[in-house]
C-alpha cells in the first residue's frame, strides 16, 4: 500500500449508481475516491443521442452483451440481456423511462424488516436527485442531478391510444411517480433539451472537477483482496497490466444484478459448493449471493399500421432518416430525441389486486429482436410487461477466470401466476386496441397474430417471442432472514468494510423501470456512508446459513 494506490473508498462500477456515489463521496473534498469502470468513455456521439440506444444493443464497445442460459422448462432459448459497459453503465444505453415505482413496492421493502427503507422513508432521496422540468412539488424535486421531463412531441397514434384506453375505463394519469401509478398518460424521461441525461452527465461530470476524485476507465475488476474476513482493496486490470487499489474505509460494489456477484463469487463470496467447483477458496460461506434473480418479463404486442407515420419508415428509408435527422439538429424535437416509449399506462388485471400489475408501454416502431433493424413495413409495439414476477433464477460463475460472462438463469415464466398475469395483460390491450379510435390507424395484429386466442396459444407466444425489459435486481438482496447478503445500511453480513449498493440488493423488484429506484439506493447509501465513517459502527454479524 502507498499514498498512490490508496483511496479512503473504491467503488467498483461507474453506473447508475457509481456515478451517484462518486459525485455525493467527493462532494466534501474529504475523502479520495477511486471509481474502478470496465468500460470507456462515454464520447460515442449516439449515446447522447437518444434514439441512439437501439444501437446500443449490439455494440460489444458499451455493452456486455450478455444473454441468459435457455430455460428447461418455458422459455428454452437464450434471451439477451443488454448492459451498459462505459461510463454512465446502463443509464448510458437505457430507453430513459423516468419510473420510480408504486409506494407499496418500498412500504413492502420496510415490512420485510429493512428499518429505514419504506416509501416515506425513500421519497426525500427521489426528490434530492430530480430535477423535474415541471418543477417542484410534494413528491418530486427540482435542482437536482437528474433531469426528468416530458415529452416535447405528441403523436396521433399515441393520441389515439390514450383515449381508446379511457374509453375502455382506465383513469388518466398525467404523472406516473406522483400520488398514484394507475392510469394511463404520458412517460417522463431523463432526457435534457434533446440529449440523454445520464448518471455520467448528470452526476459524474461535474464531480470530475474534484482533486479527490480519480476515475480508472477500461479497468476490470478480478478480485476483492482481505485481510481475514475483512477485505482491505481490490484487483482489477488495464489492457495487460494487473493493479491493485487499497482502501482504508470501503469497498463498494455498484457493478449491477450481473457483475456485483460474480465479483464476489470470484473473490470467495458466495455458496461454498459452488466456490470450490472451480477451485475457489471460500472466504465465507453465502448462499444468497447471486440467489434470487428477478426481472420483468414482457409480452411484445406488434401490429401493422395502415399510414407511413412509425419510427420503422425513418429506420429504413434514407430521406426519412435525413429529414428527421435535420428536426433534431434543429431543437432536439422528433423520433430521434424521444425515449423509447412516447405513453403507455399501468393496469390492474384483476379487482382483487391492490395496484397495477402490468405495465404498459406504447412503441413507434417494430422489430422482431431488439435492436436497431426494424421491420420493413409501418409498425408499433405495445409491450405488455409483468411487474411483479414470482419466478426466480441466479447468477453463477461458470469458471475462475473473471473475463467469462457468469450464467444468467431468470427462469422467466416458471410461476403459473406469471403466465396468467401476463395472458390477462394481452387480452386488456387487445380489447384496447380493438377500440375504433386506435384501430382506424391500424392494418393488422402482426403478433401474437388474431388467430391466436387461447391460454395456450399465448403461453406458446410468450415461452416463443416473450421478452425482458431488461431490469434485474435482487442478487445481493436486502434483508434480515438467512439468506441474504446486505443489511439495511448495505453491508456485506460477516464481511468487514464491504458494501454492495446497486440494483442487486434490492428485496423485490419495483413494479416499473428500474433506473430511478438504483439511483435512490444510491443516494440514500451515499449518506449512510458517510454517517458511519463518522460513527464507525460495528460490522454486520454472520448470518446463520
Amino acid at each position: 500500500m502507498n499514498n498512490e494506490n490508496t483511496f479512503d473508498y473504491v467503488i467498483v462500477g461507474a453506473g447508475s449508481a457509481g456515478c451517484v456515489l462518486a459525485n455525493r463521496l467527493t462532494a466534501s473534498g474529504e475523502h479520495k475516491i477511486l471509481l474502478l469502470e470496465a468500460g470507456g468513455e462515454d464520447r460515442n456521439p449516439w449515446i447522447h443521442i437518444p434514439i441512439g440506444y437501439a444501437k446500443h444493443f449490439v455494440n460489444p464497445k458499451l455493452n456486455w452483451l450478455y444473454e441468459t442460459a435457455p430455460g428447461t422448462e418455458w422459455v428454452k432459448r437464450p434471451v439477451m440481456q443488454p448492459r451498459g459497459k462505459v461510463l454512465g453503465g446502463s443509464s448510458s444505453i437505457n430507453g430513459m423511462i423516468y419510473i420510480r415505482g408504486q409506494h407499496e413496492d418500498y412500504d413492502h421493502w420496510r415490512q420485510l424488516g429493512n428499518v429505514g427503507w419504506s416509501y416515506a422513508d425513500v421519497l426525500p432521496y427521489f426528490r434530492k436527485a430530480e430535477d423535474r422540468s415541471r418543477g417542484e412539488d410534494e413528491f418530486h424535486g427540482a435542482g437536482g442531478p437528474l433531469h426528468v421531463s416530458d415529452p416535447r412531441d405528441t403523436h396521433p397514434i399515441c393520441d389515439a391510444f390514450l383515449k381508446a384506453a379511457k374509453n375502455a375505463g382506465y383513469p388518466e394519469n398525467n404523472d406516473f411517480n406522483g400520488a398514484r401509478q394507475e392510469g394511463f398518460g404520458t412517460y417522463q424521461w431523463t432526457i435534457r433539451n434533446g440529449r440523454r441525461h445520464s448518471v455520467a452527465v448528470g452526476y459524474l461530470r461535474p464531480a470530475r472537477k474534484r482533486p479527490n476524485l480519480a476515475i480508472a476507465t477500461r479497468a476490470h475488476a478480478t478480485r476483492l483482496l482481505f485481510e481475514g474476513r475483512k477485505v482491505i482493496g481490490v484487483e482489477y486490470q488495464q489492457g495487460d497490466t494487473k493493479k491493485k487499489a487499497f482502501a482504508r474505509g470501503e469497498v463498494i460494489l455498484s457493478g449491477g444484478a450481473y457483475n456485483s456477484p460474480q465479483l464476489m463469487q470470484l473473490s470467495g463470496l458466495g455458496p461454498s459448493e459452488l466456490l470450490r467447483s472451480f477451485g475457489i477458496e471460500p472466504v465465507l460461506d453465502i448462499k444468497g449471493v447471486g440467489a434470487d434473480l428477478r426481472d420483468h418479463y414482457n409480452a411484445p404486442l406488434m401490429y401493422r399500421v395502415a399510414q407511413r407515420i412509425t419510427g420503422n419508415e425513418i429506420a429504413n428509408h434514407y430521406h426519412r432518416r435525413v429529414t428527421a435527422g435535420i428536426r433534431y439538429a434543429l431543437g432536439g424535437r422528433g423520433l430521434l430525441g424521444s425515449a423509447v416509449a412516447l405513453c403507455g399506462g399501468f393496469i390492474r388485471t384483476d379487482s382483487i389486486h391492490a395496484s397495477p400489475d402490468i405495465q404498459v408501454l406504447l412503441m413507434l416502431f417494430s422489430t422482431d429482436k431488439a435492436g436497431p433493424t426494424a421491420h420493413p413495413f409501418p409498425g408499433i409495439t405495445v409491450t405488455t410487461t409483468l411487474l411483479r414476477p414470482e419466478s426466480k433464477g441466479y447468477v453463477r460463475i461458470v469458471s475462475p477466470d473473471p473475463f467469462k460472462a457468469p450464467e444468467i438463469q431468470p427462469n422467466y415464466l416458471a410461476e403459473p401466476k406469471d403466465r396468467q398475469s401476463l395472458i390477462a395483460g394481452v387480452r386488456a390491450m387487445r380489447n384496447v386496441m380493438k377500440d375504433p379510435v386506435i384501430s382506424r390507424y391500424l392494418q393488422s395484429e402482426y403478433a401474437p397474430g388474431e388467430d391466436k386466442v387461447t391460454d395456450d396459444e399465448l403461453v406458446d407466444f410468450l415461452r416463443e417471442k416473450g421478452r425482458t425489459s431488461f431490469h434485474p435486481v435482487s442478487t445481493c438482496r436486502m434483508g434480515v432472514d438467512p439468506t441474504a447478503v446486505v443489511d439495511n445500511r448495505l453491508r456485506v453480513y460477516g464481511i468487514g468494510n464491504l458494501r454492495v449498493v446497486d440494483a442487486s440488493i434490492m428485496p423485490s423488484i419495483p413494479s416499473g423501470n428500474t433506473n430511478a429506484p438504483t439511483i435512490m439506493v444510491a443516494e440514500k447509501a451515499a449518506d449512510m456512508i458517510l454517517e458511519d465513517a463518522k460513527s464507525q459502527p460495528a460490522q454486520p454479524e454472520v448470518r446463520a446459513a
